[in-house]
């Protein structure tokens, strides 16, 4: 993204000075703030001594207006000879007169700058109001030189959600799929050319024991009307008949009959033999396994598309080639890592990786005695192939805490094998278990079950106020986007290694910090840019000098940290780092109605508000579309 020079001096001259030193890091154009830390900067350069360069990436954000807008950490600058608190005072003293920043304040090692309200509003506002969508996005950060424009984007490939054909889509996958889907945008915001890859779980003799299950059982209309419900239901009988046929088998065996012959003709050796006939690849094995992984994914592609989410990819284990597996493990044979164990191959990490980290890896299996690859033995093969395919700068798994030692596993067998670098590119962002998810009807964990029954009682919450229901255009769409909201900001809510309960009727309230109370705070302020009904060139024109109040001036300097808000979430890489302010920014917004009224008020007072209120619409719109949420506009 060009800087914008006309529109980088027009903020200047809007603020009084004429120019400002350019930092790495410092984009003026996609974060106004950084035009104050530059000038920060420039001030305590000769006060303090210290190179700019260190001084520009010391002034932070604050996490309360209390604090600043902007705050300094004095032993950041590392300035020995005295003590922090006595540096902050004595650079305070020292700080000239400034025509964007109050006099700063120091506490303890801190230094806090306030920027003068009235330029900042003169400043911010009309460039919210310009860059609408795109305010927040920083597309710098995905370029390879971010001084070079053409330079071209790093390359991000996401992997997440992955469900198990024929089984249900269970919390964990829910999970996956919001996180992902989150991460995927964040990184589009900020410049990186994103690949959503949907790595699914589609191979292996559980496809031989569900096509055994179709020939006894299946249905047409039922396979077309709903194939992953359907399929499951056909899994679930099969997996209870050879359970059933286990049991006799066992007790023969304990009553010392011979059940050689009865092991023969089982349902488990024939759902093997029917997967090794897809291994070999007889056609019509591999046909109605391919059917049934293609009607499943049409049908994930749907509830993918209400949660906003569009993949690029839809990989899986079925699509690692065999000779890829074995080249793989011709390199780790040739490496020495791996080893025989009655007929098995293994890795055991404590004989490649001294100390604890070897022995916390464990020992895991590549292949079983029957030649069957496991898990980790296709993953390293699609890890290299991805790499080789797509030349990716950085890799992100987004799978369940659970299998944690699988990808450290994965990660460092790539290292072993020769290539650190890769194993550097790569990522396992982790999350904790959805607690008590279950339908009203049961306990099948289907997330179309679960997102029908929250729509359900999002629909019911609305008709209890009875003259805003009748004002909802689409009443069952609007309670749909407000159920998924209610579902994704409750995930997103806690840090994502927490585990949390899912509770419909804490999340489907309009009080508190959900997913409703977000979408009522966007649908209101639409709302009262409707009933004004202002045009944006009249808006365009508004005198923001009249905006004086504390809430006002509050409020503009929340929106002022959305950018850094954005740049600090790449960092923490957590949903709720977005969310905390969204709802801290709703507040005070909420606040302000009684004390910035529009209806009312004097006609360029009513403009300059209404300003005010369409940039805090846009933002907060921005905030609620990286989080992967549909805003509505009335409900």
């Amino acid at each position: 993204m060009a800087t914008d020079g006309n529109a980088l001096a027009n903020q200047l001259q809007q603020l009084g000075i004429d120019s400002i030193e350019s930092y790495p890091n410092c984009h003026p154009d996609t974060n106004p703030v950084d035009i104050y830390r530059s000038h920060i900067t420039g001030l305590l350069a000769p006060i303090t001594g210290v190179d700019p360069s260190i001084i520009y990436p010391a002034i932070q954000w604050t996490q309360t207006l209390d604090k600043g807008d902007a705050i300094l950490a004095v032993p950041a600058l590392r300035v020995k000879g005295k003590k922090p608190q006595e540096l902050a005072e004595e650079w305070v003293s020292k700080f000239p007169e400034s025509p964007l920043i109050e006099k700063p304040t120091a506490s303890g090692p801190f230094i806090s700058f306030f920027f003068k309200p009235n330029k900042l509003t003169n400043m911010l506002i009309p460039t919210i109001r310009k860059q609408a969508g795109n305010y927040g996005k920083n597309p710098y950060n995905g370029l390879r030189d971010p001084s070079d424009p053409n330079s071209g984007r790093k390359r991000m490939i996401v992997e997440f959600s992955s469900p198990n054909i024929a089984k249900p889509f269970h919390a964990g996958h829910l999970r996956s799929t919001i996180i992902g889907g989150f991460l995927a945008s964040l990184y589009e915001s900020a410049g990186w050319e994103v690949t959503r890859m949907n790595y699914l779980g589609d191979w292996g003799k559980q496809y031989g024991l569900l096509a055994l299950a179709w020939e006894k059982w299946g249905d047409e209309e039922a396979l077309k009307a709903d194939p992953i419900n359907h399929l499951f239901n056909l899994y679930v009988r099969i997996n209870n008949e050879m359970s059933d046929e286990k049991s006799k088998i066992k007790e023969k065996q304990d009553a010392g009959e011979d059940v050689s012959e009865l092991e023969a003709r089982s349902l488990d050796e024939q759902a093997r033999k029917y997967f090794r006939r897809m291994t070999d690849g007889d056609k019509e094995a591999v046909e109605l396994w391919r059917r049934f992984r293609d009607l499943s994914i049409v049908r994930y592609k749907k509830t993918y598309a209400r949660l906003n989410i569009e993949y690029d990819e839809y990989s899986g284990e079925s699509q690692v080639p065999e000779e890829d597996m074995e080249r793989a493990a011709k390199i780790l044979a040739q490496k020495g890592l791996t080893e025989d164990a009655n007929g098995a191959t293994l890795i055991d990490f404590s004989k490649h990786v001294p100390g604890k980290p070897g022995k916390s890896l464990e020992k895991v299996i590549l292949r079983k005695k029957d030649g069957t690859a496991l898990y980790l033995t296709r993953d390293i093969s699609e890890l290299l192939n991805r790499q080789e395919k797509y030349k990716f700068d950085n890799m992100i798994y987004v799978v369940a805490s659970q299998q944690d030692l699988h990808l450290k596993q994965l990660f460092k067998t790539i290292e072993l094998m020769g290539h650190e670098d890769i194993a550097k590119k790569c990522q396992h962002i982790n999350f904790g278990m959805v607690l008590g998810m279950s339908t009203r009807k049961g306990t099948v964990k289907f997330l179309d079950d679960i997102l029908r029954d929250v729509a359900d009682k999002m629909h019911e919450v609305m008709k209890k106020n009875e003259t805003k229901y009748a004002q909802v255009e689409n009443p069952e769409a609007v309670a749909d986007i407000l159920g998924i909201s209610s579902v994704m900001v409750q995930d997103m809510s806690g840090k994502r290694i927490n585990n949390y309960k899912f509770d419909m009727d804490v999340m489907t309230s309009f009080e508190g910090d959900t997913g409703p109370y977000l979408q009522y705070a966007h649908a209101r302020l639409c709302s009262i840019r409707r009933r004004v009904n202002l045009s944006d060139e009249q808006l365009a024109t508004a005198d923001l000098s009249l905006l004086k109040e504390k809430h006002a001036t509050d409020l503009v300097r929340l929106l002022s940290q959305w950018p850094d808000v954005v740049q600090n979430t790449l960092k923490t890489l957590e949903p709720t780092t977005i969310l905390t302010y969204l709802f801290k920014m709703t507040h005070v917004l909420s606040s302000s109605y009684d004390h910035l009224r529009i209806v009312g008020s004097e006609d360029e007072l009513q403009k300059a508000r209404m300003a005010l209120y369409d940039a805090a619409r846009i933002v907060l719109h921005n905030g609620m579309s990286l989080l992967g949420l549909s805003p509505v506009e009335r409900m």
